[in-house]
């Protein structure tokens, strides 16, 4: 698999429990509700952010939801 269609994959799986969220979602709860691993959840959010799909909240925890 190439590495574009790893990341993009991952990247849809991020997005879809984005999008299906009531609200933003941390890294452990992304990873809880998609099954990926951390470095692949990080590796999504890095595609999704350089497309400009989320938006980054920063509080007490980090979070993310799409724009």
């Amino acid at each position: 698999m190439k590495p574009e269609e790893f990341f993009g994959f991952n990247a849809g799986k991020v997005w879809q429990a984005l999008n299906k969220s009531k609200k933003p979602l941390t890294i452990n709860q992304i990873i809880k509700s998609t099954k990926l691993k951390r470095d692949d959840v990080l590796g999504a959010l890095g595609w999704l952010g350089r497309e400009g799909k989320i938006e980054v909240l920063k509080g007490k925890y980090i979070a993310f939801k799409l724009l």
